[in-house]
């Protein structure tokens, strides 16, 4: 069973984890270019929620939106 763990070791360690030490060794030289895949993953955010506000005002301009506020019987 310790021979199981210790490949899980090897693999996550050896191979996995090398981009990410790739990544630790640049900030000292460049903390841009280590942060990219922060760049990457805010660019991807940023471009979602401009599809969804263009979206909702899609669908709030040909009144799709069905906005009762008495949608639960609580709220009568």
């Amino acid at each position: 069973m310790t021979a199981f763990f210790n490949g899980i070791q090897a693999l996550f360690v050896d191979f996995l984890f090398v981009p990410l030490d790739f990544l630790r060794s640049l900030e000292l030289r460049n903390w841009f270019g280590a942060n990219i895949l922060n760049w990457v993953f805010m660019l991807i955010c940023a471009v979602a929620i401009v599809y969804w506000i263009m979206q909702l005002r899609e669908h709030k301009a040909n009144n799709d939106e069905f906005q009762d506020t008495t949608a639960h019987s609580f709220l009568k």
